[in-house]
């Protein structure tokens, strides 16, 4: 999805989250910070860098991996994949570069499945797996595309755990997600649909004009007051975690729902 010309930043040591419906571009957006793909005009600077070079520190973690289910790949050698990027010519490992997968590992909660072949895995295992390959990098920037979307709630826990800990640490953290509820929970937010819509704190980005200007009229229901979002592309899947519902209450700063 190509994003029209927009201006937006994105505040260091914060967590932002990147919303829209599907086909608004949030995927173009990640893939754009992280060097995957380049504007066709204008200027993108990640860090003090251009997107892609060795000095930004950008970490990305997408949102699904495909993989041979025949590979025998293990978790511990998925999470080890996180530093080659820092080993240099020789491809030496270092101490501190099995101290990072040994940390990655512990943090994500996956010690005793560090043998296990990803074949193995659930899929809210598997996500933790491509999660610690991205925290085993040398990082600054976290960039994470939906990494809560249908897990169970024990995965979902987990990573919500370890963001937090990014945070903490003074490091940037960026997540698409299709969740109001998510959103709301930022420290930042940029509205998408094919553009940039808004962005700025979710008081005053999650408001019913900016939203319905995002989603459509159509796709917004208000109901006892609230405001919903209809997104069949974020339907709840059986068996898998209940997102918090998708709301907007009018009494909230900056809502000018009545």
């Amino acid at each position: 999805m190509a994003v029209a010309p927009s201006d937006f930043d994105i505040p260091l040591g914060a967590r932002t989250a990147v919303i829209g419906p599907n086909g608004s571009g949030k995927s173009t957006v990640l893939s754009g910070i992280a060097g995957l793909r380049h504007p066709t005009a204008g200027t993108l600077t990640v860090l003090g860098n251009a997107p892609g070079s060795a000095a930004t520190g950008v970490s990305y973690v997408l949102q699904s991996t495909k993989l041979n289910e025949a590979m025998p790949i293990t978790v511990a050698e998925v999470v080890a994949m996180g530093r080659y990027a820092s080993l240099g010519l020789l491809r030496r490992w270092r101490s501190r570069d099995a101290e990072a997968c040994r940390a990655a590992i512990d943090v994500m909660d996956l010690s005793d499945l560090a043998d296990l072949h990803l074949g193995e895995l659930s899929g809210g295992q598997r996500q933790r797996v491509f999660i610690a390959q991205g925290l085993a990098q040398d990082h600054e920037l976290l960039l994470l595309d939906e990494p809560l979307t249908g897990l169970d709630m024990v995965s979902a826990a987990t990573i919500e755990t370890v963001l937090v800990d990014e945070l903490a640490r003074g490091k940037t953290v960026v997540m698409t997600t299709h969740d109001l509820s998510e959103a709301a929970a930022a420290d930042y937010v940029v509205l998408l649909a094919g553009r940039v819509v808004a962005s700025g704190p979710p008081e005053t980005v999650l408001t019913a004009a900016n939203l319905a200007d995002a989603y459509g009229q159509r796709a917004l229901r208000v109901e006892d007051g609230e405001m919903f979002i209809d997104d069949p592309a974020h339907s709840p899947v059986p068996g898998r975690h209940v997102h918090s519902e998708r709301i907007v209450h009018p009494e909230s700063p900056g809502s000018d729902l009545h």
